[in-house]
């Protein structure tokens, strides 16, 4: 199928974009790698009046951290496989996990950071990893720029708190405070039918460990519920314990009912709770190994 009818428009700064949108009307839309977008249109689930490109706005596409490594920005067009090929994928493995994995390499060099956050897709991969972070959102409006936490931004599927003309101009994580000797690591590992589909339920880990303790912990899900969904209870079953194989499985088990998943194409609401905790244990075993100091490469699993 072709998108319907719209009116295009390109614009040479983020300022200039948003007072477009807001002119424009509630149904323009903004285009970023437009990867999610465009075939919303060709399908006809989607029918902006208007397009307000923003591949033509310098200075959005680049990853920049700090020389300690605690803070990374991304602009909000820095392509998925910069990221992927980035040092600050050393330094972040979880990064890597993330974007390396999504999609095909014509989806990676195409799609962006930027637009996968606002877009808000329950199946998005970018906003279990960030959430296991602090990160925080900065946009633009017509109203001048404004900082959102990214926890604070996403309301709902596809509803975020961006206001009318609202664009994301930057996404910064920072990593949590930790004490000296403590070690950080991440892993991200998403399930999916196939490498061109959204993973069917994903799991995302940050651990902090002190000797063999794991002294804090984030677990987040994704794809089983309207929104990233925090799992408090398997982070609890690990906070201040020693990682062990018990206490590992005891997280896992409690990722089970931590989201809300609902019976698709891509299976029952019972295979996706099993599929979680399944994802969650190799995600746990995956950031420890990383945070002791071993080299763990990930790769997603595809059935």
């Amino acid at each position: 199928m072709h998108p319907g009818p719209f009116r295009y428009h390109r614009a040479a700064s983020l300022e200039e974009a948003a007072v477009m949108l807001q002119q424009l009307g509630e149904d323009a839309r903004p285009l970023a790698g437009g990867q999610s977008l465009v075939p919303l249109m060709k399908l006809r689930l989607a029918g902006p009046t208007d397009l307000v490109d923003l591949a033509f706005v310098p200075g959005l596409s680049y990853v920049r951290h700090e020389d300690d490594g605690g803070e990374i920005r991304f602009g909000a067009l820095t392509r998925h496989a910069e990221i992927a090929d980035s040092g600050a994928a050393a330094r972040f493995p979880i990064l890597h996990d993330c974007a390396a994995g999504i999609g095909d390499v014509q989806v990676r060099n195409r799609g962006t950071i930027g637009g996968s956050v606002a877009e808000a897709d329950p199946s998005g991969d970018w906003a279990p990893v960030l959430l296991t972070h602090v990160t925080e959102i900065r946009c633009v409006g017509p109203g001048g720029e404004r900082t959102v936490a990214l926890r604070d931004f996403i309301l709902d599927a596809y509803t975020t708190a961006l206001g009318p003309g609202e664009l994301v101009r930057e996404i910064v994580m920072r990593a949590p405070p930790h004490e000296d000797g403590e070690r950080i690591g991440g892993a991200y590992i998403a399930a999916k039918r196939c490498a061109q589909v959204y993973a069917t339920a994903s799991a995302a880990v940050r651990l902090t460990l002190a000797g063999d303790v794991c002294r804090d912990v984030a677990i987040y899900l994704g794809a089983v519920a309207l929104t990233p969904v925090e799992v408090t209870a398997a982070a609890e079953a690990l906070r201040g314990r020693a990682l062990t194989r018990e206490t590992i499985e005891a997280a896992a088990d409690a990722a089970r009912s931590g989201g809300d998943p609902q019976p698709d194409m891509r299976g029952s609401a019972e295979y996706k709770c099993a599929l979680a905790t399944a994802l969650v244990k190799r995600a746990i075993e995956i950031a420890a190994r990383r945070a002791r100091g071993e080299q763990v490469e990930v790769s997603h699993e595809y059935a």
